[in-house]
C-alpha cells in the first residue's frame, strides 16, 4: 500500500489501514461515522454576550487579554483555578466572533458537561441559535455556536474560526491522540484550551510568542478555595468516620458527594453507608438513570452520592461537601484531586465547605494537591 494519511486522524501508520476496493479504511478512527458538516452550509448571525452579572476585576482583564490574543491570531491556554468562571471569561470573545460571522465551537470531553452548558449559552447569547451534538444527538449539525463533545469534532473538518476545548485534561482528551489531532483538524482559525489542572507538558507548549498564555488564580467570589483535609485510617474506622461525617452533614443539611476510585467500589460502599444513613444513592457513567439522579441531588432528594469521577468536573451545588473515599488509590493524582476538591465552595454566599482526602495513607499525590490548592489561595 502506497504511504497514505489519514484524513479525519492523521494516522500514517499503516498497520492501522486495511482496504477494501478502491476505499482505505483507518482503524484508529472507523468508529467515527456520520455526517459531516460544510463550512459553506451555514451563515452565522451576529449577536451580543448578555450577562445578569458583572465580571470580577481579574476576569475582565483575562477576557480582554483572550480576546487580543484571538484578534492577533493566537492559540491560547487559559489556566484558571475551579470555580474562577472559565466560561464567562471567553463569552466576551464569542460575542466578537459572531459579530464577524465566524463559526464558534465550545467543546468538551464529557456529554453531561455540554448539557449544563446549553442553557446557560442560550441565556447569555439570547440571539444565537445554539446547538448540542454528543452521542446519540447529532440531528442538528448547524448553529452559531456549537456546544460539543470532543468526539463529535471529526463532523466538523477545517470548519472552527474560534474553537474552544475547556478541560483538555480530562478523560478521554487527554494523551488520546486521535481526539487531539481530530480536534486540531476541525480549526481553520484559533483555538483556546482551558484547564484548571494543567500538566508542564501543556503550560510549556504556550509559552511562546505565537501563542498566549493566561493564568487566573482568584474564584470570581474572591474567596479561597476550601483546602482539603487529608485523613488515614484503615478498616472498620475508616467506614465510621464516613457515617460519623455523613450523619453530621444531613444533620445540618449539607448535601455531599463522597467519590470513589472504581464503580464497583461505589456501588458496594452505597449498599453499606445505606444500612447507617438514609436519602442517598450512588451514580457512575455505567448508570442509566445518572442525569435523574444528579438532577434529584441537586433538588435536595438526596443529600449524598456516591460516585466516580463522572462529578469531578462542571458541577456547582450550594453548600456542597465532598469526601474522596481511597483518595490513596492510583487513581487519583494530584490533578484529579484538585479538581475534586474544587467543586466545593463556588457559590457567592456559599463560598465554604468540607474537603476531606480519606485513604489508607496519605501519599504524595495527596499531599501535592494540598499544596496546589493552597499556593493558589495565596494570591487572594
Amino acid at each position: 500500500m502506497e504511504r497514505f494519511i489519514c484524513p479525519i486522524c492523521g494516522n500514517d501508520d499503516e498497520t492501522y489501514f486495511f482496504k477494501r476496493g478502491e476505499v482505505i479504511y483507518c482503524r484508529r478512527c472507523i468508529s467515527f461515522q456520520g455526517e459531516l458538516a460544510s463550512p459553506e452550509a451555514f451563515n452565522v448571525e451576529e449577536d451580543d454576550v448578555s450577562l445578569t452579572y458583572d465580571l470580577s476585576i481579574e476576569q475582565k482583564d483575562i477576557s480582554s487579554r483572550f480576546l487580543n490574543s484571538f484578534k492577533a491570531h493566537k492559540n491560547t491556554l487559559i489556566h484558571a483555578v475551579c470555580g474562577a468562571g472559565k466560561t464567562e471569561i471567553v463569552y466576551e470573545t464569542i460575542a466578537y466572533a459572531l459579530n464577524e460571522h465566524m463559526h464558534v465551537g465550545f467543546a468538551t470531553p464529557r456529554k453531561d458537561v455540554v448539557i449544563e452548558l446549553l442553557p446557560r449559552f442560550k441565556e447569555a447569547f439570547k440571539k444565537a441559535r445554539i446547538i448540542a451534538l454528543y452521542g446519540g444527538h447529532t440531528s442538528e449539525l448547524y448553529g452559531d455556536i456549537t456546544l460539543l463533545t470532543t468526539h463529535q469534532l471529526f463532523r466538523y473538518q477545517k470548519y472552527f474560526d474560534l474553537l474552544i476545548i475547556d478541560e483538555v485534561d480530562a478523560f478521554p482528551f487527554k494523551g488520546n491522540e486521535t481526539l487531539e489531532h481530530i480536534a486540531l483538524n476541525s480549526v481553520r482559525g484559533n483555538y483556546c484550551y482551558m484547564s484548571a489542572t494543567p500538566d508542564e507538558n501543556l503550560i510549556a507548549s504556550f509559552q511562546n510568542e505565537h501563542s498566549t498564555f493566561l493564568e487566573l488564580f482568584v474564584r470570581f467570589h474572591k474567596k479561597a478555595i476550601p483546602v482539603p483535609k487529608l485523613i488515614w485510617s484503615v478498616g472498620i474506622i475508616k467506614y465510621i468516620i464516613l457515617i460519623c461525617k455523613l450523619k453530621k452533614y444531613q444533620k445540618n443539611h449539607l448535601p455531599c458527594l463522597v467519590f470513589c476510585p472504581t464503580i464497583e467500589l461505589s456501588k458496594k460502599l452505597y449498599l453499606f453507608l445505606k444500612l447507617f444513613v438514609p436519602n442517598g444513592t450512588s451514580v457512575s457513567s455505567k448508570d442509566e438513570e445518572r442525569m435523574q439522579k444528579v438532577q434529584d441531588f441537586k433538588d435536595g432528594k438526596y443529600m449524598y452520592l456516591c460516585t466516580t469521577s463522572i462529578l469531578e468536573r462542571g458541577v456547582t451545588i450550594k453548600d456542597l461537601q465532598v469526601i474522596v473515599f481511597d483518595a490513596h488509590h492510583p487513581l487519583y493524582n494530584r490533578y484529579a484531586l484538585v479538581q475534586i476538591a474544587g467543586r466545593v465552595g463556588r457559590k457567592i454566599g456559599h463560598e465554604g465547605g468540607e474537603v476531606i482526602f480519606l485513604g489508607h495513607r496519605i501519599d504524595q499525590e495527596m499531599v501535592e494537591a494540598k499544596k496546589d490548592i493552597e499556593s493558589a489561595n495565596e494570591h487572594l
